[in-house]
């Protein structure tokens, strides 16, 4: 079973910063519950599947050289953690935000996106 840091990891890198859709959808599978809530500024989705439509949309629409990276430490607890990213080209992001999981039975039941502005 993952670690609350791991999913963290595997929602930024595994999911939405992976342009390959066979292992993005493999991450999808062991990383959310079936019933993942997924909110951001525009929407909440509920699904693996609306989920795997949102990280498609971000990460295949984008320039070849944006990527998504860690923007400072993580924030642990119990159930629940945060994780702020940017996301553009290495070294010059166009976008920053954080990321907040609630974890339940060791995969990520909901995952709220706040952006920065």
């Amino acid at each position: 079973m993952a670690t609350i840091a791991e999913l963290l990891s595997a929602n930024l890198h595994q999911v939405f910063g992976n342009r390959d859709a066979t292992s993005r959808r493999a991450a999808i599978d062991a990383t959310y519950t079936e019933d993942v809530a997924f909110t951001d500024p525009e929407e909440t989705v509920t699904g693996r599947d609306a989920l795997e439509a949102k990280a498609a949309g971000l990460i295949d629409g984008a320039p070849a050289d944006f990527v998504f990276a860690d923007d400072g430490l993580a924030y642990t607890g119990s159930d629940t953690a945060a994780l702020a990213w940017t996301f553009g080209p290495s070294g010059a992001p166009v976008a920053r935000g954080i990321d907040i999981i609630t974890v339940h039975d060791g995969r990520i039941s909901a995952l709220r996106t706040l952006l920065h502005e």
